[in-house]
């Protein structure tokens, strides 16, 4: 891409995307960090975040990979005898 006149639409929507991403990006950060602040309040009252943060991932999961994830899981344990 130029810099001459009929690449000036080009430039200038290829501009306005990248300003696009770059404010999502911020939304993200602000979002993640409001996150992290929802974790340090369970902290806070007793509850075990790393814990939760394990439940957030098992309920993004589909039902079945869940139960595939946990019958695996669960050979491995029996192989290494963990109860």
């Amino acid at each position: 891409m130029g810099h001459n006149s009929r690449n000036g639409n080009a430039d200038d929507r290829l501009r306005q995307l990248i300003e696009r991403i770059e404010r999502l990006e911020e939304e993200k950060k602000g979002i993640s960090d409001d996150i992290r602040d929802v974790y340090s309040e369970a902290k806070a009252v007793g509850y075990d975040a790393r814990l939760m943060r394990q439940i957030v991932r098992l309920r993004k999961m589909k039902p079945d990979d869940r139960r595939e994830q946990d019958m695996v899981l669960e050979t491995y344990r029996s192989a290494l005898g963990l109860d």
